[in-house]
């Protein structure tokens, strides 16, 4: 763009330095925001036209000029300050003078935020649908292994035996509610700013409620300093990312474990595993590796935003620029990073012998053992106390409880101990609401299909 087509330039005499000016423009990447300018101008036209600042006629021309422009496209190779000087520039060249009045009573403070959000509504609509499919890939992975059983860890210590559906149960309760987040990150998201100009409020009769309906808002800004200003949204919008990646790290981390030659629980297909460069038995999980990695990333561009916004005075400063690099990268890379976790989830083979094995051995049912000395009427904390000391023996012994004469421990144990310790018997007493118990966790994994359905 020459310098002549700068929104700005009539202020200046002086040539903008090359080096300022690369460093100042932002088309590279918010050109993105092209589809979301080219609608908000198209019902900022509309909103002129109603009240009178332009004729019937220039609305129109403006309008087909500007449907004109969304149709060929943003320039990829264009010189423009940003993608709103891009449009803007084009809509002049289209229709000459005419094309200028467009601005009238609009600031590109106000413009730009009012894109942005619109960006991000749809953008936020196309994520929670990326969640949807995460769901049902744990969803089918549960369903597809609904009879396995795994060791369940605390410390990364084996704990207590539980369905492998009760793992992903639990994953799925994760991404509820990061969908809850992000729709609630999607009414604060739909707050219109158009109309508040430069920081001060329009001076034209614009119905900014009508504006809002068009543009399908749920509301207007209440404030113009802070409409232009505010980047809350953005920053619950990148809090809640973090937290996605969040859960689809720790699913991640998991999934790694258990693919493990220790573990074994899980075999990775070829399609979502690397090989090694030097080492021809390897078979590496970077797919879910690069998952875990990404997180970082994406806790960097909240970090980023928030560092941007700390301390900067009302109302629009340029720093808010660097808005919109955080999210798209934050956007982009959770969206890919859902992806990827449903692809890896829908490539996974389980080990159901050696998830047994493990979930079978290890004195997991130690519990177990204490609650049935509960029930016999001893108090937990001595029942507690008596099977530690029988994990010992038993230790010592090298055999696992149901292996030992446990009558000889306590008066209160008798024969159908035995039977109370049992994996079915451990997994079966677990079975209020959001235990592992199997009729407990084929209720829930019906719920979330039906969820999910209807939802």
């Amino acid at each position: 763009m020459s310098e002549s087509k700068k929104l700005w330039g009539g202020r200046f005499e002086g040539k903008i330095d090359s080096g300022f000016a690369e460093f100042n423009n932002s088309y590279r990447f918010d050109r993105r925001l092209f589809e979301a300018d080219v609608a908000a101008s198209i019902a900022y036209c509309q909103a002129l036209e109603n009240a009178r600042v332009i004729t019937a006629e220039e609305g129109t021309q403006i309008r087909n000029a500007l449907d004109t422009i969304h149709k060929s496209g943003a320039d990829e190779t264009h010189s423009a300050e940003d993608v709103h000087s891009f449009v803007e520039a084009r809509l002049i060249d289209l229709i000459g003078d005419v094309g200028r009045k467009l601005h009238t009573g609009r600031s590109r403070n106000d413009q730009v935020a009012t894109d942005f959000r619109l960006w991000l509504r749809g953008s936020i609509d196309e994520l929670n649908e990326t969640i949807r499919d995460a769901e049902n890939s744990l969803l089918d992975f549960a369903e597809a292994n609904r009879d396995v059983v795994i060791p369940g860890y605390t410390h990364l210590q084996r704990a207590q035996p539980i369905l492998l559906a009760h793992w992903c149960l639990a994953y799925i309760e994760m991404l509820k509610r990061d969908r809850e987040r992000v729709r609630e990150v999607r009414r604060r998201v739909n707050v219109m700013p158009l109309g508040s100009a430069a920081l001060a409020g329009t001076s034209f009769p614009i119905n900014r409620e009508d504006l809002a309906k068009a543009l399908g808002f749920e509301r207007v800004s209440r404030n113009s300093l802070d409409a232009v200003s505010d980047r809350d949204f953005a920053v619950e919008f990148l809090s809640a990312c973090s937290l996605i990646m969040v859960h689809l790290s720790r699913l991640a981390e998991d999934t790694i474990l258990y693919a493990t030659s220790e573990f074994g629980f899980f075999q990775l297909g070829d399609s979502i595993a690397t090989g090694s460069s030097l080492m021809p038995q390897k078979k590496n999980p970077d797919s879910m590796e690069l998952v875990r990695g990404k997180a970082g990333r994406v806790f960097g561009d909240l970090l980023t935003l928030l560092t941007t916004m700390k301390g900067l005075p009302l109302a629009y400063n340029k720093d808010m620029q660097e808005d919109k690099e955080a999210v798209f990268d934050a956007f982009d890379t959770t969206s890919a990073s859902l992806r990827v976790t449903t692809t890896v989830l829908r490539n996974i083979g389980v080990d159901k012998e050696r998830a047994l094995a493990a979930a079978a051995s290890g004195y997991m049912n130690a519990t177990e053992l204490a609650d049935y000395l509960v029930r016999k009427g001893m108090p937990f904390r001595e029942a507690h106390e008596v099977v530690g000391k029988i994990v010992m023996r038993a230790i010592e012994a090298g055999k696992e409880l149901e292996e030992m004469d446990l009558r000889e421990f306590s008066a209160l144990i008798d024969e159908d101990v035995y039977e109370a310790l049992s994996l079915e018997s451990t997994l079966g007493a677990k079975n209020q609401i959001g235990g592992t118990a199997r009729d407990v966790v084929e209720k829930a994994l019906n719920a979330d299909r039906t969820d999910l359905k209807t939802d």
